[in-house]
């Protein structure tokens, strides 16, 4: 089940669990908030409830986690020609909100997908681990022209493989065959 709600002057998707940050709207941290504009409320397998303007009846209870500032917006004002340049900053009131139920007529909808996730799994979703052995596959080799695999491929298959996982950001080892040169 999810919603569609505006507050702010912004409209965000919605489902129990989810946090999300909003202009700064008031209460405190741990304070339980009602969101009563909800413009649609949909995803339980019944039709769609769409507001004109809001769906009556139907309200997101949220709770405040904290207040907090976006990132911070230059904003730089110029005129050519005028030797005009003004440059300030902005950083946007926020509150974030973690989402905990939504109500419609005064019924939560929270209860039904919590009780259904902790069903026990059916026989038919269970995996069973193989019995017999799994065979590792061998990585393909690039076969030179007589139909054996290069030792250059061959060499970097093995380096690659001493190396941990972090260094293919770092480009690729030096050259150890090339001397240094130097810049004199």
């Amino acid at each position: 089940m999810y919603a569609i709600v505006e507050t702010g002057g912004k409209q965000y998707r919605v489902k129990p669990g989810d946090t999300i940050a909003v202009e700064r709207v008031a209460g405190e941290p741990g304070e339980v908030l009602d969101l009563g504009r909800v413009l649609l409320v949909a995803g339980d397998g019944d039709a769609a409830r769409v507001g004109s303007p809001g769906v009556a009846g139907a309200v997101v209870r949220a709770e405040v986690v904290e207040h907090a500032r976006g990132e911070k917006i230059v904003v730089f004002r110029y005129k050519s020609k005028v030797r005009y340049r003004r440059k300030t900053g902005h950083r946007q009131a926020l509150t974030r909100l973690r989402i905990t139920d939504i109500l419609l007529d005064g019924h939560s909808t929270a209860a039904a997908p919590a009780h259904a996730a902790t069903a026990e799994p059916r026989a038919t979703d269970r995996v069973d681990a193989p019995t017999e052995p799994v065979l590792e596959e061998t990585a393909p080799t690039t076969e030179g022209r007589a139909g054996h695999a290069t030792a250059a491929a061959e060499t970097a298959a093995e380096a690659e493989a001493d190396l941990p996982a972090s260094a293919g950001e770092a480009g690729p080892p030096p050259e150890e065959d090339e001397p240094e040169r130097t810049g004199a």
